[in-house]
């Protein structure tokens, strides 16, 4: 039986797409190559977007207990008090809790994930993708009309579909671990050492350690012979105190190689993730940026395969997200050599730390941190929101006198008509099965004032009134296309 789409990798990435695939009616099935959930903890932080994104489904509670992270940019501190807005992210979230949660949720959906299957060869055909694999029964062999690659840095996917993975070679090294047993000072954004080394502490749970130390002049490492001994040794080196002692949970290594792909699609094959980006692993960002691409491009290629997407509705995926893929490396090697290029940069840590002082500059780094200044050219207008996300803590009153959140209205997955003037329910007329119709008004004045908004399925604002150019009805048939009447 031929599927709607293939999904490759049942990460926090792969498993968030297969959920709002399956919200926007395709038919999913997740390959996984391991065998069973891993436990280790990997990412342990998300940006204050990604929290959104999770709320926008209803699932940030699912969770468990997080904490604020701090923000930096290469070290360097941003207060994020003064901000007019909230940036701060979720710290103390080891991955293993992110996909357990995003698995619950994906089953409960009824998609199936097939664990213990490695791609080997991918084949597109007329209308179809053809995906083989190794399972523990065997070969396995099965047409899609897309297949995704959400199978990280190494992507499987993204090589068999010949997609160009340009950037920089890793040149430094960097150890890390998770250790038991240990009582240390927490540097949570890391602190500089003399010379351009680093070293990194944060509590995750259960008395868990995550550690990472870069000592300057280490080059990547092997993953296969590391051992624990070496980052002790590395620690005791830079700071003169001894972990040796620690009970390691998980050991690993990473360079400062920051890539992405020179296309998010090829045909009928697509990349989110760490497929089509991959930056060293601070300020939480790379987990992070995966799962708003999957947010993005969820509804998207449900409403392809589902047959109402309006022409070009899919390639807006990659015009959308491969320039915030190519900011996020850019952003990842300058924020690499502020901080471990040694004594020769300090002038230029203490510029930075001047200029976010300054509330125009600590909002745009913390925006381009926090992820909520991704803006995406939607349409014509002067209105700020255009463009950019909905805050979906902001509440309203219904009709009948509910007051909800625009977190709330999200949950199905539709996109959001939200306006004060009820007459405006004929323009979505026959499109009930992707775009709501809620009828209010905000509890919180908007300055400039907003009468009505129309919301995508990701969060993003396409449309208001007053503020935009575009007329609603055009706006509408961009995102949402026609109705379909039998």
């Amino acid at each position: 039986m031929s599927r709607d789409v293939i999904v490759v990798g049942a990460g926090p990435v792969g498993l968030m797409l297969a959920g709002e695939l399956t919200l926007g009616g395709a038919d999913v099935v997740v390959y996984e190559r391991l065998a069973a959930p891993a436990r280790e903890s990997r990412g342990a932080s998300f940006t204050k977007r990604t929290a959104e994104c999770f709320d926008q489904r209803g699932l940030l509670g699912g969770l468990g207990p997080t904490e604020p992270a701090d923000a930096h940019f290469g070290g360097v501190p941003i207060d994020l008090d003064p901000l007019a807005e909230d940036h701060y992210g979720h710290r103390g979230v080891p991955q293993f809790r992110t996909e357990r949660m995003l698995g619950e949720w994906v089953t409960g959906l009824g998609v199936e994930i097939r664990r213990g299957h490695e791609v080997t060869a991918v084949e597109e055909t007329d209308g179809a993708v053809r995906v083989s694999a190794t399972g523990p029964d065997g070969p396995v062999e099965e047409t899609a009309a897309y297949l995704v690659g959400c199978d990280g840095g190494r992507s499987s996917v993204r090589k068999l579909a010949g997609i160009d993975f340009p950037g920089t070679e890793g040149r430094r090294g960097f150890l890390t671990a998770d250790v038991t047993g240990i009582e240390t000072r927490k540097r949570r954004i890391g602190e500089n050492l003399p010379g351009g080394s680093m070293i990194m502490a944060m509590d995750l749970e259960n008395g868990v350690t995550r550690v990472v130390v870069h000592e300057a002049g280490t080059a990547p490492r092997d993953r296969a012979s590391l051992t624990y001994t070496d980052l002790a040794d590395a620690w005791q080196r830079l700071t003169g105190e001894s972990l040796h002692h620690g009970e390691c949970r998980w050991l690993s290594c990473f360079t400062d190689t920051s890539r992405s792909a020179a296309t998010y699609r090829r045909g009928r094959v697509l990349l989110a993730g760490d497929s089509a980006h991959v930056q060293p692993p601070a300020m939480a960002q790379g987990l992070s940026v995966g799962v708003q691409d999957a947010v993005n491009l969820g509804w998207k290629l449900a409403a392809t395969v589902k047959g109402w997407a309006p022409e070009g509705l899919l390639d807006t995926y990659n015009a959308e997200r491969q320039p915030v893929g190519a900011q996020l490396a850019r952003n990842a090697r300058a924020a690499i050599e502020l901080r471990l290029t040694g004594e020769d940069m300090d002038p230029v840590r203490e510029i930075m730390g001047e200029l976010v002082r300054h509330e125009g500059a600590a909002e745009h780094l913390a925006g381009m941190l926090s992820n909520l200044g991704v803006r995406y050219e939607l349409g014509k207008g002067e209105h700020p929101l255009l463009g950019l996300r909905m805050p979906p803590a902001r509440e309203l009153t219904l009709t009948d006198g509910t007051v909800t959140r625009v977190a709330d209205l999200l949950h199905t997955g539709h996109g959001l008509l939200i306006t004060t003037d009820p007459a405006l329910a004929r323009l979505t007329e026959g499109l009930e099965d992707r775009l709501d119709l809620v009828t209010g008004t905000w509890n919180q004045a908007y300055e400039p004032g907003l009468d009505a908004v129309l919301v995508r399925p990701d969060g993003h604002v396409a449309w208001t009134s007053p503020g935009t150019v575009d007329e609603l009805t055009d706006t509408i048939a961009r995102w949402f296309g026609t109705a379909q009447r039998q």
